[in-house]
């Protein structure tokens, strides 16, 4: 496993989030609506940023000053966005993955490690969408966790 950034932060008590890809706009937009409430309380939150809910919470999140974890489906970067290397220089992100830095295409395969460790490394997990199924929702099988469906607004 290769990280880069505070891993003090694995230390904390952490939410991860999964999505399927593809999912119902009410759905998008209670996952949106959840991630602003995580980072108005500085809760940590542990995702990814593969598909593009995902990319677009871990955005809200960053905007925010609590503690994030982002896995990766694929190996880490050398460069970054200013606002992920701002994260880290103020030791506020961990990025980690379960892979070596030469993979740099994601595939279904090293999506489905990238969830299970987000589930591995995770004290409670919030699901906005598992498509029936799919991949996540195997992967859900027997574990605890809050659906976003299941959440009154």
């Amino acid at each position: 496993m290769e990280t880069w950034g505070n891993t003090d932060i694995l230390k904390l008590s952490k939410t991860g989030f999964l999505s399927s890809q593809k999912c119902p706009a009410s759905i998008v937009l209670k996952s949106y609506d959840w991630a602003k409430k995580q980072r108005e309380q500085g809760n940590c939150i542990v995702c990814g940023n593969h598909s593009q809910i995902e990319k677009d919470v871990f955005e809200m999140l960053l905007k925010g000053n609590q503690p994030l974890i982002l896995v990766l489906a694929r190996g880490i970067k050398s460069r970054w966005e200013s606002a992920v290397e701002e994260a880290a220089k103020t030791d506020r992100l961990l990025v980690i993955s379960p892979f070596e830095k030469e993979i740099r295409r994601v595939t279904r395969e090293y999506a489905r490690i990238r969830n299970q460790k987000i589930i591995e490394i995770s004290d409670d997990l919030v699901v906005g969408y598992a498509s029936e199924g799919g991949l996540l929702e195997g992967l859900l099988e027997g574990k605890n966790y809050t659906l976003l469906n299941d959440v009154p607004k």
